[in-house]
Formats: structure tokens, sequence, C-alpha cells
């Protein structure tokens, strides 16, 4: 039997990096495409793109024996000010990410002892029009007000430009296989995890 394959999603401060977490610890393979965006970030053809896009003022200091580190926090003050830059810069980044979803998938098949699912968090898999690449679909959601507390001070002044680039929760929602309300401890949001694993399974 194929092992499931998963997209999780959610919106920003809903915890979706909590939930992946948490679907590791129940035996499934995880990945995170925020994760494979950063180590994109550090390969030459990206950094060269950029560079020719931008110019330097998207890198900050160089790291050791690493090449030059992109600055998230520049790119994405360009991106979120400009359409047309972040089209771009999408055009570039999703479908690397998706050659490496791709392998991903490709090797957790292979494995023995399969893992219980192989779970992909995107943060924008619905506005990508990536949900198709998966078997089931799963959004966190939680209250505004629990999520703006889970936000660092920097990420609640950027939160209002974030979600109006992103399905609202509740579309969200509606679009996937199962949605989760994370509003409580870990271990209930663990536990809720646990019974979808169990009807992937079934």
């Amino acid at each position: 039997m194929p092992v499931p394959f998963v997209g999780l999603t959610g919106s920003i401060g809903a915890g979706k990096s909590t939930a992946l977490a948490a679907l590791g610890r129940l035996g499934a393979a995880t990945l995170s495409a925020d994760a494979v965006v950063d180590e994109l970030y550090w390969t030459e053809a990206v950094q060269t793109a950029l560079r020719l896009r931008w110019g330097e003022r998207v890198f900050s200091d160089p790291r050791t024996g690493a090449g030059q580190q992109v600055d998230k926090q520049a790119v994405a003050r360009l991106v979120f000010n400009s359409a047309d830059e972040r089209t771009w810069l999408q055009g570039l980044l999703w479908p690397l990410t998706a050659q490496r979803t791709r392998e991903f998938h490709q090797a957790i098949d292979a494995r023995t002892p399969p893992p219980r699912a192989g779970v992909v968090e995107v943060p924008l898999l619905f506005e990508a029009g990536g949900e198709g690449r998966f078997d089931a679909t799963i959004t966190i959601v939680a209250d505004n007000a629990l999520r703006a507390q889970r936000l660092a001070v920097r990420e609640q002044a950027e939160l209002a430009a974030r979600e109006r680039l992103q399905l609202s929760q509740s579309e969200k929602a509606a679009r996937a296989t199962f949605a989760v309300v994370n509003d409580g401890s870990v271990e209930e949001l663990e536990r809720k995890l646990a019974e979808i694993l169990d009807t992937l399974a079934a």
C-alpha cells in the first residue's frame, strides 16, 4: 500500500510547524517547504538569479565557507510591496521546491519499513495550486487573537501584509481534506493528528 502523501498548511501563527513536529513524533516522514527554500537560498543558481534581479541589497554578511547569506527580510519587503517581484520570486522558487517535494515522495515510498505518512508543510499550498500533488490535505486553524499571541513583535507587524496575500483561514479549511483547530495544548493537537493518520491508514 502506498504511503499516504499529505500537504499541511495554515495561516501564519496557526501552528503549522508545531503540527509538523507532532506528526513526526507520530511516525510520519516530514518536510518543510520553508526549510527547502532556506536551503535553495544557499545554492549558486538561486543566488545568481537574486543578484541579477535585485543586486546586493538582498544579501547580508557572508557566512564563513558557505557563500553569501540571503537577507530573507529584505526579500520579504520587496515581494510584499510588489506583485511583479512576488510573481518573479515564486516563479523561481516554486518549481524548485516542487522538485524537492517529488524527490521526498519517491524516497519515502522506498523506505522499509514505511512511515505512517509523508507530510509536507506548505504555507501557500492552495495559493500555489499544489494540493493536487497530495492524497490529502490538512489545514491548521486557530483563533485570530491566539495567533497574534504566538507571534513575535516583528511577525505581528507583518501579519496584516502577509494575510492580504493568502487565502483566509476559512477558505483554507474549506479546501482541505481535514481542518484541525489548534486552540489547546500540544498534546491535544497531537491527539487530533493521530486520529487523522489512523483515518488515512484505514
